[in-house]
């Protein structure tokens, strides 16, 4: 039987979306689907925000992939008309010696990006948001900025229609298989075939891509929203985007938006779940600890509670994304594990995405992603 699709996308989030954008614009015809309605809550890509930084302090082979993200998400305004993008500058803060740091001066050193390391002193009086222990210094690079994450899902599901794209929500890939060259992907609606298959799936990859034996755990994360007691104090470019790295583990912020107000998270492991078994509610408890934390470091930035949201983080024990081809079936490429730090790279992942599944390889170098590092 003719295969309906050339290829088929299991999964809409950011990274599922930003595939089917990508093959759409190539020409092939591409469905993308996904079990959820569109914008649901229950998955990764949901929300006002998400930070973008150049010299990535996870690893330095990141840097090439968010530098092409960049100039890939201003394609997207361009395309679709869209503010998708706000450059705000951030802040990496901690003592010298932690990962938050170091990580972030050795890429900026490794690829000659601009950034400044500031002692407590010079924090305090450049950034007076940040109430700086006399032990911590700040490292600063301007080309980092806010993703409107709703507006860029939105984004790159509208554009790939527009490139001629079919998008379907609320069908469910109950399972996929080989079928000769191609694949066949069985749905409540029935089956569908296609020549290739890219799957994204998110927090429920575990589920989805369970005979690859990939290490993945999803987490619940949450996150708060605050209104200050001076807006003006914890707007960018006075109060960037941070990453913290505080007693109580490692912290996050985005610079005030009005309307959403500061927006501060953890970026700690979290509670371990499936998407069906996660809490979806975020107790007084936890905004209170929130709070604390928060207005000892930032004093004056939890005054008033807005409002707060779960998500779930897909995790690998390195904390690396996985992006390869099934090595038993080449005509599936697979992308998950994005441990709470993916959404930037969501157009070039897309990239990567289209071509692992066109052309077997791609010129972006993802070797460190590879799903064989997990291998006994």
């Amino acid at each position: 039987m003719e295969p309906a699709y050339d290829v088929i996308v299991v999964g809409l989030g950011v990274i599922g979306a930003s595939a089917v954008w990508q093959l759409a614009g190539r020409g092939v015809r591409v469905l993308g689907i996904d079990a959820h309605a569109r914008g649901h809550l229950l998955g990764s890509s949901h929300g006002r925000s998400r930070i973008i930084r150049e010299a990535y302090y996870e690893a330095v082979e990141y840097v090439p992939l968010v530098q092409r993200a960049f100039g890939q998400w201003r394609e997207l305004e361009a395309e679709s008309g869209l503010d998708l993008l706000a450059m705000t500058g951030c802040l990496n803060i901690g003592t010298p010696g932690t990962h938050v740091v170091d990580g972030v001066i050795a890429s900026a050193r490794t690829h000659g990006l601009e950034c400044e390391v500031l002692d407590a002193g010079a924090m305090r009086r450049r950034f007076p948001a940040f109430h700086l222990p006399d032990d911590q210094i700040g490292v600063y690079q301007p080309n980092a900025g806010i993703l409107n994450a709703d507006a860029c899902v939105g984004a790159l599901l509208d554009g790939a229609v527009s490139r001629g794209a079919t998008i379907r929500h609320g069908i469910a890939a109950t399972s996929w298989r080989a079928d000769g060259d191609g694949v066949a992907v069985d749905t409540q609606e029935g089956t569908i075939r296609a020549g290739k298959l890219v799957v994204a799936a998110g927090p429920w990859s575990s589920a989805v891509l369970a005979r690859l034996g990939l290490p993945l755990q999803a987490v619940r994360q949450y996150v708060t929203h605050f209104e200050p007691n001076d807006p003006s104090r914890f707007t960018a470019p006075t109060c960037p985007a941070f990453i913290w790295d505080v007693p109580e583990g490692e912290v996050y912020g985005i610079p005030y938006i009005p309307g959403h107000g500061l927006k501060v998270g953890g970026h700690d492991p979290g509670q371990p779940c499936t998407p069906e078994t996660a809490n979806r509610v975020v107790s007084h408890a936890e905004v209170e600890m929130v709070r604390a934390i928060f207005e000892r470091c930032m004093p004056g930035s939890a005054t008033q509670f807005l409002g707060a949201l779960t998500c779930l983080y897909t995790l690998t024990p390195d904390r690396h994304f996985v992006i390869d081809i099934d090595p038993a079936h080449e005509q599936v490429a697979v992308a998950a594990g994005f441990s709470g730090h993916g959404f930037k790279f969501g157009p070039t992942i897309g990239e990567v995405l289209a071509d692992l599944a066109l052309d077997g390889g791609t010129r972006h170098d993802i070797r460190f992603l590879s799903a064989s590092r997990f291998k006994a």
